[in-house]
């Protein structure tokens, strides 16, 4: 029967088809999530959201670089198994397998050159908001408790990366990670201008981050208003760590820095005297949102 010319080279491919199977059961066994042996609620520390991006970006490092190598072998496994049990030797239907097997192995190495780049990406941006994350410690005075910060509060959309409660208003920090431009004399560029709307990096500019950045503190303030029943005053911060801040163009609703001594810098900034009630009542609405 011709038909099992076709049937019986899947023989071979059950060996292949078990190890597929134990790395897709392995892929997420790279998971350092922790839960609070308390109350269940997720640990979260300082960007929290980019470990877990991270997390998940290993695993899909994992699966296409465990699983990548079987599914390229299936087509020649396969034709190896025809050419023992084919009547007839069909060189057409061999470079057809040989065809397939090339264009699975360019479909993986396009998909670990993508988990390459985002790891570093998110290395990066880990780096960043432990570095700004770290800073940010040094507001937290334990005899008088007048300072709280928060890490990844969720927001409506998007995670707050930090949310710091001062005696003068509360501050929503967002952090950015952009590696230095290199010019054409090797030496590396890092500053970066601050315009009303954009980012101006060397050699290209961005909107985004701070208009992100605004959404944040116009997401937190609404809420923060409808937490407590009144207005609260919220400003944004972006951190830029590792570049030379220029803001003589910036707007005054944004404070732009690069995260150096940003601890510091926070108490200058006197948005409005919090009460007591108050200040402890931003705290306890931001906690219901976000456990420590």
């Amino acid at each position: 029967m011709a038909w099992l010319e076709y049937l019986l080279p899947l023989i071979f491919l059950f060996p292949l088809a078990a190890t597929a199977v134990i790395v897709v059961g392995l892929r997420n066994l790279h998971d350092a999530r922790v839960s609070s042996p308390f109350d269940a609620h997720p640990l979260r520390e300082p960007g929290q959201s980019l470990r877990d991006r991270l997390d998940r970006a290993f695993a899909s490092l994992f699966l296409n670089g465990a699983l990548g190598p079987i599914v390229i072998m299936v087509p020649l496994v396969y034709g190896m198994g025809r050419m023992l049990f084919a009547s007839e030797q069909n060189w057409l239907e061999w470079t057809l397998y040989g065809a397939l097997s090339t264009a699975l192995m360019l479909v993986f190495c396009f998909r670990l050159i993508r988990d390459f780049q985002r790891i570093r990406r998110l290395k990066l941006g880990l780096a960043c908001e432990l570095a700004v994350g770290q800073e940010l410690e040094r507001l937290i005075r334990p005899e008088s408790h007048p300072y709280f910060v928060f890490h990844d509060v969720p927001g409506a959309d998007d995670t707050l990366d930090h949310v710091a409660i001062t005696p003068y208003g509360v501050f929503v920090i967002e952090t950015w990670a952009r590696s230095p431009a290199v010019r054409p004399s090797g030496e590396e560029d890092n500053r970066v201008t601050v315009e009303r709307e954009r980012l101006r990096f060397p050699g290209w500019f961005e909107r985004g981050p701070l208009r992100d950045t605004r959404r944040s503190v116009r997401w937190l303030t609404v809420w923060l208003e409808k937490e407590l029943g009144r207005a609260v005053p919220v400003k944004g911060v972006l951190a830029l760590p590792g570049w030379q801040i220029e803001d003589a163009e910036a707007a005054d609703d944004l404070l732009v820095v690069s995260g150096d001594a940003l601890a510091d810098r926070l108490p200058e900034q006197r948005l409005a005297t919090l009460d007591d009630a108050t200040h402890d009542a931003v705290i306890a609405a931001i906690h219901r949102r976000a456990p420590r």
